[in-house]
């Protein structure tokens, strides 16, 4: 039976995954380039079946024998990209498609920061406790449930979009984007600007990521959130020459809002359904999905108050194919009790090691070309050891049971797998 295996990037990561018992430690030359912040790339699930493991070095498709990725590392020259492969209990098989194919997972959008500002805690160690009788820090103080309204639902979700009739900094509201007042992008959910792009380039090599306090602007492109269920349209058929992604409505050299994706006259649709978040705990927990094409920060919010149930968008695979691979959407599950502007960030101003993209753990969610939708839940590794303080399960119309208690996940390791049938319902519940 084939699952998911997630593995975790840095930023300007290529990786070759491949259906393989290998696992490769990328290792990257630093860069420093014109970008405002460091690019980001996905990297390429693919289904795999358990085999023996063996740990190679590789730099830019060039393997590397152990001792030169040592110096690389020690001398500062080389960052490297961890993969984590969580222990996974497969699930019994679903009902048999018509096709012969097995389906894929499809690509992940799992993200590791390699900027010092913000790391990551050790993995725990084994070695003595200290005896030193001093308290422990304190754990970061909680926002309370209330610090960040959900955004605003979008309001004419299904009207067309007049493509070259909307000023640049008017942001689209009255066509189903959803602002991010967080972000500080007058709304957009981020910014990427392409000054070498044109309509019929077939790729784009030239991309600055907008950072807080940029705006959408001529030679730009301005990605945007959807409500929750649904997820954006736009994005150039030209992506990134060296695989970045890029998304959202192009700003021309006039100041106008153009359609990136003309067939798509809407700015939003309406995932595959089926999937739905429900908080059964006493405070607010943000799920926070990868702005994807796009910078592919997590900042896509699904706030869901106590008692509340709110829908999971779930896209098809082929919703975005990325370098020939079928995609799925990831989402970030942050620590009860924080408000959007502390979850749905990179870096949260209050947790800089357990929330944001060092949320403790990550939903995934995509339905394949056989109608089976898999959902997945698994610990942030090895990019945040932080914990989750409450539980999740994964019920409804599912093949295998799969949750996470107390520490623990279903079956043992970092995370697990299920699949709902086509035509089916399935509840993350918190609780």
């Amino acid at each position: 039976m084939k699952g998911f295996v997630n593995y975790t990037l840095a930023a300007t990561l290529v990786a070759g995954a491949a259906a393989s018992g290998h696992n490769h430690q990328h290792l990257h030359a630093k860069k420093y380039s014109g970008s405002k912040v460091e690019k980001r790339e996905p990297d390429v699930v693919t289904a795999v079946v358990a085999g023996p493991t063996e740990t190679v070095y590789e730099l830019a498709g060039k393997l590397l024998n152990a001792q030169e990725a040592k110096e690389g590392l020690e001398g500062g020259h080389f960052v490297v990209v961890g993969e984590s492969v969580p222990t996974y209990s497969p699930p019994p098989p679903p009902p048999k498609p018509t096709t012969s194919s097995e389906p894929e997972m499809g690509a992940q959008f799992i993200e590791k920061k390699t900027s010092t500002s913000a790391p990551p805690p050790p993995p725990p160690t084994t070695s003595a406790a200290p005896t030193s009788s001093a308290a422990p820090p304190p754990p970061p103080p909680k926002p309370k449930p209330t610090s960040a309204p959900a955004p605003s639902t979008g309001n004419g979700v299904d009207s067309k979009f007049p493509s070259g009739k909307i000023k640049c900094s008017e942001f689209p509201s009255s066509f189903g984007a959803v602002a991010l007042d967080w972000l500080n992008f007058d709304g957009w959910s981020g910014l990427q600007f392409v000054p070498t792009y044109a309509k019929d380039h077939q790729s784009i090599s030239d991309i600055i990521t907008g950072i807080a306090g940029d705006t959408c602007s001529s030679g730009c492109m301005c990605s945007y959130a959807c409500p929750a269920g649904y997820q954006k349209t736009q994005w150039p058929s030209a992506q990134g020459n060296t695989k970045q992604s890029i998304g959202g409505l192009y700003c021309n050299s006039d100041g106008y809002l153009e359609l990136t994706n003309p067939d798509k006259p809407t700015l939003c649709e309406k995932g595959e359904g089926g999937v739905v978040i429900q908080n059964d705990l006493d405070e607010v927990v943000a799920t926070c999905r990868t702005d994807y094409p796009g910078t592919e920060n997590m900042v896509i919010p699904i706030l869901a108050q106590p008692g509340q149930t709110l829908e999971v968008c779930n896209p098809r695979q082929d919703y975005y194919i990325w370098d020939n691979q079928m995609t799925s959407a990831q989402y970030y599950i942050n620590k009860k009790g924080y408000g959007l502007e502390n979850a749905c960030v990179w870096n949260s101003p209050i947790d800089p090691s357990g929330a944001g993209n060092w949320s403790p753990a990550i939903l995934g969610v995509g339905k394949a070309a056989d109608g089976i939708t898999y959902i997945s839940i698994f610990q942030n590794r090895p990019t945040s050891y932080a914990k989750l303080d409450f539980n999740i399960e994964i019920t409804g119309d599912v093949n295998t049971k799969c949750w996470y208690k107390d520490g623990q996940w279903s079956g043992g390791g970092d995370g697990c797998t299920t699949g709902m049938v086509a035509g089916g319902k399935a509840v993350v519940r918190y609780y």
